[in-house]
């Protein structure tokens, strides 16, 4: 595994490798798969949608939306269809109890096709008319597989694998739905939120913002701008290392930014290590604890949805504030 480009949530301790492979197998649930709701608006079919592999061809409105991404799940929910079958989320986050997603899911217990590798004949069998894999690291090989079963959207080549902006990668979705319009205004609205807290903490602009994995590499890895974690935090005006890197023991500085944000840690496991706890940006209460990797935070965070963005703006902002007004008197509550 060659970065860790694990969602900051369900995915728990274990780093998904940049290119996933496919595996064969059947799911016993397939045949009790709910199906899309509600209806395009958009008489633009058939659709043709550039990506890293090829052209996506959608030849009518989808009916039956497979997610094999980390997060695609969130943005098909966002724009008002309900897969009919998606990824599993490795780790221990209880994905399918998220807050966020709770109206858009109905009660639907939806099947998985797969984890760490995809279930190509999960997939085959719940007949899909669409694959939505923005944010899934397939390759060109998976990439070929699933096409013969549906048209499969991925990512563009555009932005390093798993960074595309959660703008583009809602865009991108809506095309495929025929749901363009509906696209561009939850794009607008969330824009909205992060304007009203950017207006509430003017502070935040140009202030460096570490987000600190813990569990990964050396023990800790610094995400950077080809990370889609780290997105919402430059949503917010912060700044981040423009790519991500291990963080060796010997290297522990690199963390001491204005700000940090550590992300897998709660209370009593960063007071445990004894190298954080020691940094300035530590002692000086500019440091917001996101939680472990099986807590709601951290998932939030891992998916970057426009459904978890809103969350995220409620729970974290005030953390933030905190930890960036200078005063090493403010306590920053640790989040859970």
């Amino acid at each position: 595994m060659s970065r860790p480009s694990r969602l900051a949530v369900p995915l728990a301790a274990l780093a998904l490798a940049t290119g996933l492979s496919a595996c064969g197998g059947s799911s016993d649930e397939a045949a009790a798969a709910p199906s899309a709701a509600a209806s395009s608006s958009s008489t633009a079919f058939p659709v043709s949608i550039e990506n890293k592999f090829g052209t996506t061809e959608i030849p009518a409105e989808p009916q039956r939306v497979v997610t094999v991404g980390f997060n695609d799940e969130d943005f098909v929910l966002a724009l008002g269809v309900v897969p009919v079958g998606v990824r599993d989320l490795i780790g221990d986050y209880d994905a399918p109890a998220r807050p966020w997603a709770q109206e858009q899911l109905g009660g639907a217990e939806i099947p998985t096709v797969g984890g760490t590798e995809l279930d190509i004949e999960a997939i085959a069998a719940l007949d899909p008319d669409l694959i939505v894999g923005v944010y899934s690291y397939i390759d060109q090989a998976v990439y070929d597989q699933l096409s013969k079963i549906a048209p499969t959207l991925a990512q563009t080549d555009e932005h390093a694998d798993g960074a595309t902006p959660w703008q583009e990668q809602t865009l991108l979705t809506g095309e495929a739905l025929g749901r363009e319009e509906q696209a561009q205004q939850l794009v607008d609205d969330v824009e909205g939120r992060f304007d009203e807290a950017v207006s509430a903490h003017p502070d935040f602009a140009g202030k460096q913002l570490t987000v600190d994995l813990t569990g990964v590499g050396s023990g800790h890895y610094a995400l950077g701008a080809d990370d889609l974690r780290t997105q919402f935090f430059t949503g917010l005006g912060f700044t981040v290392p423009e790519a991500s890197t291990d963080v060796s023991q010997e290297r522990m500085d690199l963390l001491d930014t204005d700000v940090l944000a550590v992300n897998g840690y709660d209370q009593a496991a960063a007071e445990a290590d004894p190298l954080l706890s020691a940094l300035d940006v530590v002692t000086s209460g500019r440091t917001v604890l996101l939680g472990g990797y099986d807590g709601d935070v951290s998932a939030a965070l891992g998916f970057g949805s426009p459904l978890s963005l809103p969350y995220l703006l409620e729970e974290v902002v005030p953390a933030l504030a905190a930890a960036a007004d200078g005063d090493p008197a403010t306590t920053v509550t640790p989040l859970s």
